[in-house]
């Protein structure tokens, strides 16, 4: 079963892509993967994360976030920048739960789930694994390059005063030169659950198997965030060695194979997972 740009109906109600794949040769366990701020589901290689996998056996599924800024029609980038500009924490760690509603629904035959997140989606699958470790059959969690905190992403002082008071600011995406909006509504959203996503908190609460991964040369997440949320549940930081926040991909990634850096995370996780 191979199901691609299929939709499933995430935070606030709104429709957003999702891909799903049991190979012929399945040993029950399927991977779910979260990407990241600014990503999608079929960024760079993604694509061939998900083909290393069921060549080995395991489901696959990836899906982009409800408000990641894509549309039904165009799940690449983001043609919907008022989405974007309305999405909040809350709604990432809601889309994850509603991805594997939609998944379970669609096979039957699942033993186990395993997720894996990358930046902001590592954050997420951690808040999302604490809530839902008991109603799913969640086997383990996997963060590559994950951040391991909300509140430091935020505008301080002067800048987080005129935030409040336009409502709105604009960050550029470097590759593809917009400037999406981020509603204030992002802050307030998490000064009511505060809580429930701070991810220290949510990482102690985990009850099943988490390994972390990180490259030394990540720019964007820096690794200290890495060996924080080792120090926090009492683990190994899995450093990889001269791997970026993106572990040597890119888009568009036109190479037919995985970056050197991605394959070595790749085999790793494959490892933990075995």
């Amino acid at each position: 079963m191979k199901l691609s740009n299929n939709t499933y109906t995430g935070s606030a109600g709104r429709q957003s892509l999702i891909d799903f794949e049991i190979p012929e040769k399945y040993n029950g366990q399927v991977l779910v993967f979260v990407h990241g701020f600014m990503g999608f589901k079929d960024w760079g290689a993604w694509n061939l994360v998900q083909q290393f996998f069921t060549e080995r056996g395991f489901g696959f599924c990836k899906f982009n976030l409800s408000h990641n800024g894509g549309t039904i029609e165009n799940g690449i980038d983001f043609p919907d920048e008022k989405a974007f500009g309305e999405n909040c924490y809350s709604y990432e760690v809601q889309d994850i739960e509603a991805a594997l509603h939609w998944m379970i629904q669609q096979a039957k035959n699942i033993q186990g789930i395993h997720l894996i997140g990358h930046s902001r989606g590592g954050g997420a699958v951690i808040l999302a694994g604490r809530n839902l470790q008991t109603t799913f059959p969640l086997r383990s969690i996997h963060t590559w390059a994950a951040i391991s905190d909300i509140v430091s992403r935020f505008p301080q002082d002067l800048a987080h005063n005129q935030w409040k008071k336009e409502g709105v600011r604009y960050i550029e995406n470097g590759r593809t030169k917009q400037k999406l909006p981020q509603y204030f509504s992002l802050y307030e959203d998490y000064e009511r659950n505060a809580s429930e996503l701070n991810i220290e908190i949510a990482i102690k609460d985990l009850k099943i198997p988490i390994t972390l991964y990180h490259g030394d040369k990540d720019t964007s997440v820096p690794i200290e965030e890495g060996y924080d949320l080792a120090k926090w549940k009492g683990l190994d930081l899995h450093v990889i060695t001269n791997a970026d926040h993106v572990f040597g991909a890119m888009q568009p990634w036109r190479n037919p194979a995985l970056p050197t850096t991605l394959f070595e995370l790749c085999e790793l996780t494959l490892n933990q997972l075995k």
